[in-house]
């Protein structure tokens, strides 16, 4: 048994909207919806443990019953920083499953291949993240100034899902780091030494954080029901 914890407890405030933006809708959906879409179809994953802010649990499941949304067993209260929000869904996985994918809910673009093979990258190594290639050129900073230039060919972005053997994603949490600088599950399994396999993947799978990453996905999400129709 395998499954995604979805985290989508943000508050989305640079969309300078009342709706937090994992709600904000994109053809008549919210954003939310496309995401949890991608693992309903996805034969990968067993269950969904959805993680939301406490203010809106009511509203997602009165939204909920409008979709096809099936998979989800436990909707849990997130907590005040990504690392917490995670940590209170891993809470509520049962220890018998094998597989934990950790998953943005304000990424609808993923794909269910690129979720398939990052479990089963998982399966095989332990450990495993989504990437994508850095194409911009990438500066340090001394103060106001460049201080250097990174190499990109060495360099990944790191999307999601990133997913774990339970034991594993377990003993990264013990350590205790829960604070905002833990921007993704990978860093806490690298303070356990753990070599972490990565997945290639589209880099049309985006986080949406601002205005106007809703009117790419706008675009992207028009185009793929476009094809689907054909």
């Amino acid at each position: 048994m395998n499954t995604a914890i979805v985290v989508a407890a943000g508050s989305g405030k640079r969309f300078n909207s009342t709706i937090p933006k994992q709600f904000l809708e994109i053809l008549g959906k919210p954003l939310l919806i496309y995401t949890l879409e991608r693992f309903e179809r996805c034969d990968s994953v067993s269950e969904v443990i959805l993680v939301l802010s406490s203010a809106e649990i009511a509203n997602f499941t009165n939204i909920a019953g409008k979709f096809d949304i099936r998979k989800i067993t436990k909707i849990v209260s997130g907590g005040m920083t990504r690392a917490e929000s995670v940590f209170n869904g891993f809470r509520a996985v049962n220890p018998g499953v094998e597989i934990i994918a950790v998953h943005d809910g304000a990424r609808p673009l993923v794909s269910v291949d690129e979720i398939s093979r990052t479990m089963e990258k998982a399966r095989e190594t332990g450990a495993a993240c989504l990437v994508a290639d850095v194409t911009d050129t990438i500066k340090t900073i001394d103060g106001d100034r460049f201080a250097g230039t990174l190499d990109r060919r060495k360099l990944k972005r790191a999307l999601t899902p990133q997913a774990f053997r339970y034991e594993i994603l377990q003993k990264a949490f013990a350590l205790g780091y829960l604070g905002d600088d833990v921007t993704d599950e990978c860093f806490l399994v690298e303070k356990l030494g753990y070599k972490i396999a990565f997945v290639e993947g589209n880099p049309k799978n985006i986080k949406i954080t601002r205005p106007e990453d809703l009117v790419f996905a706008e675009a992207v999400l028009k185009d793929e029901l476009y094809v689907s129709k054909k």
